[in-house]
């Protein structure tokens, strides 16, 4: 499956809807009509194959059911990394555009901008504001309890103002389990967002921002990946914990194997010492970076106050570093920071792998992947 086969849907699971904007034959002309026929009447595992090109469409996951979406492409036949950034990295064949952003409050909430969003409804993806966010009701079922996409790029460039310009949502992942296997995240400020009780995992995958593009409330495990900064502003990560967080949960961003690195030779000669690995959203914030590489953009202390005036740390924020190396590491300038904890062995033990900071239940992360069903 996922190679250029006739016919296309050679080797895929039986009952693949095959998506095309140009094959007569296809199913659908768009990947959403394809989930909507999908959501409607099924409750078995669904799967979609989408020819290459360019989608504009945004998408939106609803259903409960299991949902594959595989993006044709030669790279898991030839063994090809898609993270594996460089300036000649070719892009993935099929690409889900959109181009919005959340500028001067001209939409209700940040999800309306987002190129794909997984969730059960409209109020449990919303992100709110205040220390606890979009008060999602209790009795607001789960959504997609395995959601996977393979080698497809989700970009939101709002065309119009390349930089970030408000929250420009590319993923929004909340109360489901998703996961992303060589995929490419792409947009300014914002990218990806992991609301209440969102699972999210990562692998081999790009993620590209410039302002608190990891954020949320949920949980987001990325590995094998590539970090890619389009500039610096606030911090990469920027994590919220609420007044009802349970102490034993894990919630928070990890990244762990992975890459940060400027998203080109001019942005790195602009960014220079100037990106912080993260700054508190509130004070609950928490995120590591584990056994990754960190290039010059990155400040020395590592991470960042969330400003002079409102710094947001206290005893339960948790920022924190694990084996990380490169230019951009500067252990004593972290230790010395008054933000930054650097982590030894026991202490990152319970947040080294998919299936700790999942609490165990990691059953929807594919099994193939070499690090994911390692843990507790």
């Amino acid at each position: 499956c996922q190679q250029n086969t006739v016919p296309p849907t050679d080797g895929c699971p039986q009952g693949t809807i095959y998506v095309s904007p140009h094959d007569a034959h296809a199913d659908f002309q768009s990947v959403q009509a394809a989930i909507n026929s999908l959501a409607t009447c099924n409750t078995s595992a669904g799967y979609i194959l989408i020819a290459p090109g360019n989608y504009t469409e945004q998408l939106n996951v609803t259903q409960s059911a299991p949902l594959t979406l595989l993006g044709m492409s030669s790279r898991p036949w030839t063994g090809q990394a898609y993270a594996n950034f460089t300036a000649l990295t070719p892009a993935n064949e099929v690409q889900i555009w959109w181009s919005a952003a959340n500028h001067d409050a001209v939409f209700a909430d940040n999800v309306f901008t987002g190129v794909l969003t997984v969730g059960p409804t409209l109020n449990a993806t919303l992100t709110g504001s205040g220390p606890t966010g979009f008060p999602v009701p209790e009795d607001t079922p789960f959504g997609c309890a395995d959601f996977r996409a393979y080698n497809i790029d989700f970009r939101n460039l709002n065309e119009h103002r390349p930089f970030a310009s408000g929250p420009v949502h590319a993923v929004g992942v909340s109360r489901a389990n998703a996961g992303f296997y060589s995929c490419g995240v792409y947009s300014w400020q914002d990218t990806l967002y992991v609301g209440k009780l969102g699972n999210a995992y990562f692998y081999d995958t790009i993620i590209a921002g410039q302002t608190d593009f990891l954020y949320g409330f949920g949980t987001a495990y990325i590995e094998q990946s590539t970090l890619s900064l389009r500039g610096c502003g606030g911090g990469i990560t920027a994590w919220k914990g609420t007044n009802t967080t349970i102490t034993a949960n894990k919630y928070g961003v990890y990244i762990a194997r992975s890459r940060v690195l400027a998203a080109n030779q001019t942005v790195a000669g602009t960014i220079r010492g100037k990106c912080a690995l993260g700054r508190p959203w509130n004070a609950q914030h928490r995120s590591i970076f584990m056994d990754s590489y960190l290039d010059t953009s990155i400040i020395p202390p590592g991470y960042a106050r969330w400003s002079t005036v409102e710094p947001r740390v206290g005893e339960e924020t948790f920022m924190a570093t694990w084996a990380a190396y490169g230019p951009g590491y500067n252990e004593t300038a972290e230790k010395g920071s008054g933000v930054t904890r650097v982590l030894d062995d026991e202490q990152v033990r319970p947040y080294r792998y998919p299936a700790d900071v999942f609490e165990g239940d990691a059953g929807w992360i594919d099994q193939s992947v070499p690090d994911g069903r390692k843990g507790a």
